[in-house]
């Protein structure tokens, strides 16, 4: 898979606290609750490989 980027995201309060909300209520990081997130956007919008899905119903995925 190779080594994982990192970056900084500015996101305003609010979005933040319901971010964390939806990721506590999933079972998820914060961190993880994201990275399902864009994983689910990219799945949706057809820009993924089939062979690189990794979909295991794994909700508690901390990176």
């Amino acid at each position: 898979m190779g080594q994982k980027k990192t970056f900084v995201l500015r996101i305003d309060p609010e979005k933040f606290a319901a971010l964390e909300k939806w990721a506590a209520d999933e079972f998820r990081s914060t961190n993880g609750q994201i990275k399902w997130i864009i994983d689910q956007a990219l799945r949706k919008a057809g820009r993924l490989k089939k062979s690189t899905f990794k979909d295991k119903g794994n909700k508690s995925d901390e990176n």
